[in-house]
């Protein structure tokens, strides 16, 4: 029976990620490297996203590294997961409803001694998927003449995580983090004035590595609080372009895969603390703060600027008994809300992102293996003349599969 409903759930993501899309179609993947995605595993995302103090004991917690010390002795865990997205985007002129199915993540974790333990893990880290048709712009210092652009970008950054996490006391534990960034992002865009049909086609490539120092500590068997700490860091890029004019003349080839340097992005400092308290073993109430220091990168968009972000998570969990005959026992439920500043300013408005979620965790077997739901609802920006705002419905499955491995077998 069990190898049989584990079969069926990876059938399934087989099927999900077989008719995956791009990660994101929102607008607002326009500015900078892209919209920046944030892969939540286990029952994170039903949570608020909040987990900086969770333990790994029951799934791979990316949230803290330092969390993978609590994954049992001899234990492997493997993680898959993905999310099916239905959007609205409005402003003050129209309503357009999309539909999107995202790879998540893949990860696997395991401990080397008693007291470390290691992760791998697999996730995007931005993504460029926009479209612009027949903006009508002005000519600078013309009062009477305008251009048309189109505008099309795809693309993206990944992100491969290699962790290592140290026990140094029965409280205390610190992790390592190593994130290597790589992608490229394409933006194809059409100039057209009178009788004139300037094309630009440009290509960026992005690599660069970025260190995470974290720490968790229990105070208590009933209380942790944990650290993040993302370092400032440099992601270097190089583009090839292509500029093309049409006009009565004909065509003509100005610039034909020409290969450039252009300006690197930089990644801000990012510092998250948090902190989890349980009450007898089955409500469980987890917070998380994390403030990103774009300021201090001193970089803006040809669109808008970046400013100083903050994030709020706040999530509930309940379970009624950790081991039980009962199947329904060992259910979790969990609810939480999310609150984002957001990094984007554009005429001087915040690009905000208001969620609520709701899921829960469900047993595959008597170890750890269970596959997460969580539904959100949220918003992010406003509508005003130069905004658009998403209101989105977000589904998340997550699955967590339990081994043991590296146990000598016993004869009788």
């Amino acid at each position: 029976m069990k190898k049989s409903c584990l079969l069926l759930v990876l059938v399934f993501f087989t099927s999900f990620f077989s008719h995956s899309q791009s990660i994101s179609t929102s607008p607002y993947s326009l500015y900078g490297l892209g919209s920046l995605y944030e892969a939540n595993f286990g029952l994170i995302p039903s949570l608020g996203t909040a987990g900086v103090a969770l333990s790994s004991e029951n799934f791979i917690n990316n949230k803290n590294a330092a969390s993978l010390v609590d994954i049992p002795e001899n234990n492997f865990f493997f993680e898959v997961g993905g999310k099916g997205i239905q959007t609205s985007f409005e402003n003050s002129q129209r309503v357009e409803n999309r539909n999107n199915f995202q790879f998540s993540h893949f990860a696997f974790a395991f401990p080397i001694t008693k007291k470390s333990a290691v992760s791998v893990a697999m996730m995007p880290y931005s993504s460029s998927s926009f479209k612009i048709s027949g903006l009508k712009i002005p000519i600078i210092d013309s009062s009477n003449e305008y251009y048309y652009l189109d505008v099309l970008g795809t693309g993206g950054l990944n992100n491969l995580d290699f962790s290592y996490a140290y026990k140094v006391s029965n409280k205390l534990s610190f992790g390592l983090t190593g994130s290597v960034l790589f992608g490229n992002t394409t933006d194809n865009r059409t100039y057209e004035i009178n009788n004139s049909v300037t094309t630009i086609d440009k290509k960026v490539s992005y690599s660069g590595i970025r260190p995470i120092l974290s720490t968790q500590f229990k105070a208590d068997p009933s209380l942790t609080f944990g650290l993040n700490v993302k370092s400032p860091s440099r992601v270097n890029a190089s583009k090839i372009q292509s500029v093309t004019v049409t006009n009565t003349s004909g065509t003509y080839d100005l610039e034909d895969e020409v290969k450039s340097n252009t300006d690197d992005f930089y990644l801000p400092l990012e510092i998250g603390v948090g902190f989890n308290k349980s009450f007898k073993n089955k409500l469980n109430i987890t917070f998380d703060y994390e403030k990103d220091f774009w300021d201090a990168t001193n970089q803006s968009d040809l669109y808008g600027t970046f400013s100083n972000q903050e994030k709020f998570g706040l999530g509930f969990s309940y379970q009624k008994k950790k081991v039980s005959r009962n199947y329904f026992d060992r259910i979790k439920y969990a609810t939480g809300f999310n609150y984002d500043t957001g990094y984007l300013e554009v005429d001087n408005k915040k690009i905000e992102d208001k969620s609520f979620s709701v899921g829960l965790s469900l047993p595959l077997d008597q170890l750890s293996s269970s596959l997460f739901i969580s539904y959100s609802y949220g918003q992010k920006g406003q509508i005003t003349n130069s905004l658009v705002q998403e209101n989105y419905h977000k589904l998340t499955l997550n699955l967590n599969l339990d081994g043991i491995w590296f146990v000598r077998k016993k004869l009788d």
